[in-house]
């Protein structure tokens, strides 16, 4: 199917999955920090099963804002009403 250069394909594939593997795993093992790591340069990264007591005061505040933004949004939601414009028979 893929021509005489087969075999190199696979072992380029499996090399993929498993660079994948080990790194995913490493992200895993220390991923506190790399988050960490990362909101400190400014990328928004979503809290995984929040502790709200080892927060500090920036991060509640910012956690504060987007619940506020949410329940501002759903209310909007729930407030807004459809108008149809009346079908002509």
């Amino acid at each position: 199917m893929f021509g005489a250069g087969n075999g190199s394909i696979w072992k380029g594939i499996l090399i993929g999955v498993g660079v994948s593997a080990v790194g995913f795993y490493a992200y895993k093992k220390n991923e506190d920090k790399v988050d960490a790591f990362l909101r400190r340069r400014g990328m928004d990264i979503k809290q995984h099963g929040t502790n709200y007591e080892t927060m500090t005061v920036e991060e509640l505040m910012r956690t504060k804002e987007t619940i506020e933004d949410l329940i501002a949004e759903k209310e909007m939601q729930e407030q807004s009403v459809t108008v149809e414009a009346p079908t002509e028979a």
